[in-house]
């Protein structure tokens, strides 16, 4: 035993605690300074990184524009000069911080976003958008000194920065409400854009051959009218569309200039004109799959009808119930629409949109939350048509409805009288799914319900909420109490069966309950067995080791090996070295006298 002071074990306690307080300090510092230096990093997948995108596409969009029509059309170039040259160098200036953005935007790595400043810096360093970057802010500028103010075409290298454009516009379409509609316009955007080009290359061919010379090139500008800027782009652009529509009707070429000019203007068409024309179709086939696998195929109905020869107001009947599903919007597939989502996302999908539907159920009120997030998951949307019998009386109850929209008459058995109106947010069946014992009705329906016009419901079956139930017993036990009550207080409960039915219930859960508590204990048995013969198993190694080390231990003596057949038995190792020491014991003793 070590003896301590009490004043050492309170100065000991003492430096834990200073220990303690330190490393505690010391952690929200560094959380801080972590903080701190992950503040000023953009979030790739945030808005504020996609506004920034938006500011960097334009003077994008500007250079691939502006910048060749000033290098084509003279008289845009000479008369905006100040305004041009503002625009290039805060475009210029635009791209700067468009790279030093960059070198701020964290990226993902094993799904975590990286916000370490040398880690970013090179990782955008290694990129072929650095070098783009790079290579679009070479300050051909200067070249100025050489050439002219007036010559904007040094300028071309900014056109290299349209990696950030197509970042936008694919960024946009994540976030467009209609996708495929924002994909047929920048389609058309880009058709525009390329009889843009094609409209700046032929004014700019005109120009060198020289205008009038023939009738393929752009009029002689001696003309007032053609001498306008106005006229001259729209007359090269009309022109441009002509020649790539392939429509025809334009003048013939007449040199070798113009000869190659229309060729390479026919090859543009047949492959990029034709690859657009491709591109549209495969996005209004794709729209049109879509539609057919929210709501249902009409074109694929009206065919099923037809060959089946259905009585003609019963086909009405079906095709109006589809446009009035088209017309609406209204979906019965959510199941199939969601089901590409992870289990996590598409409960949260269904609890923001019907959970409140389930909630005005007085039979689910008082449930747990984690209960009717799983119940959620089970509802299935259906549309009736008017005059359509949701149940009959007497039908087996398999499922309950929630009236979602609409209205739902409980009408006699001439289908005529209407007994009662069930409006938006009542619901009936909820007794049958739950097979109480005692029910009068069994699991029969006691009511005719017809609908009134159209209307939207939501199902609940038995099937589904038994396979819910089985992970929520404690739910089970409480929706039936709820279910007993509300039969004995419209009278439709036979007391004397429920209460032997719920004897013969709580006998068969306590039997349960046993057999759930003896397989509980036969695992940890044969778990214990388990750890018992590993023990053993260990011990018994154990015991080999050690018998084979201390058989190690025993040697034979030369000496005595010799002498054994003699003298006596052979003495071990250990008594050897005991009588040597006994020996030297006695040689000190004889010494000391």
């Amino acid at each position: 035993m070590w003896d301590v002071h009490p004043a050492d074990v309170g100065s000991r306690a003492g430096t834990k605690c200073l220990d303690d307080n330190i490393c505690r300090k010391c952690h929200q510092l560094q959380k801080r300074e972590l903080r701190a230096h992950s503040r000023w990093i953009l979030d790739p997948m945030g808005d504020w990184y996609f506004r920034w995108l938006i500011v960097s596409t334009i003077p994008v969009l500007y250079n691939w524009i502006i910048l060749v029509s000033r290098c084509s059309f003279i008289d845009l170039q000479y008369n905006y000069l100040a305004v041009w040259l503002t625009l290039d160098y805060l475009s210029d200036l635009i791209y700067l911080l468009n790279m030093a953005i960059r070198f701020n935007t964290g990226y993902l790595e094993q799904g975590v976003l990286v916000t370490d400043r040398w880690h970013i810096a090179g990782k955008y360093a290694q990129s072929a958008g650095f070098k783009l970057d790079l290579l679009s802010l070479v300050p051909t500028d200067l070249l100025y000194i050489h050439f002219s103010i007036q010559s904007p075409a040094i300028r071309f290298n900014r056109l290299l920065q349209v990696h950030c454009l197509s970042e936008f516009l694919h960024r946009l379409e994540t976030r467009a409400s209609y996708p495929n509609a924002f994909r047929v316009i920048c389609i058309m955007v880009f058709m525009v854009v390329s009889i843009h080009w094609n409209a700046c290359a032929y004014f700019t061919l005109s120009r060198h051959i020289g205008f009038g010379r023939d009738p393929w090139v752009y009029p002689n500008i001696s003309d007032p009218d053609n001498a306008r800027l106005g006229r001259q782009y729209l007359y090269s652009f009309y022109y441009s569309t002509l020649i790539l529509s392939t429509i025809g009707n334009t003048p013939a070429p007449v040199r070798e200039e113009e000869y190659l000019f229309v060729m390479a203007d026919i090859l543009i068409a047949v492959l990029v004109f034709a690859s657009i024309v491709g591109n549209m179709e495969s996005i209004v086939s794709n729209l049109d799959k879509a539609v057919r696998s929210v709501f249902p195929d009409h074109q694929l109905l009206n065919d099923y009808l037809r060959s089946q020869r259905v009585d003609p107001k019963l086909h009405e009947r079906v095709a109006k119930w589809s446009q009035h599903l088209r017309l609406y919007k209204k979906m019965t597939n959510e199941r199939e629409i969601l089901q590409m989502l992870p289990d996590s996302l598409r409960a949260e999908v269904a609890v923001s949109v019907h959970l409140q539907t389930l909630r005005k159920v007085q039979l689910f009120q008082s449930c747990e939350l984690g209960f009717l997030k799983q119940l959620v998951l089970k509802l299935q949307p259906h549309v009736f048509s008017p005059g359509d019998y949701v149940c009959r009386k007497g039908d087996v109850g398999r499922e309950m409805y929630i009236i979602q929209d609409g209205r739902l008459a409980v009408v006699a058995g001439d289908g005529v009288t209407q007994l009662a109106i069930l409006e938006v947010g009542n619901y009936f069946g909820e007794i049958s799914i739950l097979n109480i014992a005692g029910s009068k009705s069994g699991n029969r329906r006691t009511a005719n319900i017809r609908s009134v016009g159209y209307s939207d419901l939501f199902a609940l079956g038995k099937d589904d909420l038994s396979e819910v139930l089985m992970d929520f017993p404690e739910a089970r036990d409480v929706l039936e109490a709820k279910g007993r009550g509300m039969l004995l207080k419209i009278g439709m409960l036979d007391e004397a069966v429920a209460h032997t039915e719920l004897e013969k219930g709580d006998l068969a859960r306590n039997v349960e309950r046993l057999e759930t508590a003896l397989d509980s204990m036969q695992t940890r048995f044969a778990r214990l067995i388990a750890e018992l013969e590993s023990s053993v198993r260990k011990i018994n190694f154990r015991l080999n080791y050690l018998e084979n080390e201390l058989s190690g231990w025993v040697t034979v003596d030369e000496d005595s090996e010799l002498e054994g057949e003699t003298e006596g038995p052979r003495l071990t190792q250990a008594q050897t070295e005991t009588q040597g020491q006994t020996g030297i014991k006695i040689r000190t003793q004889s010494q000391s006298h």
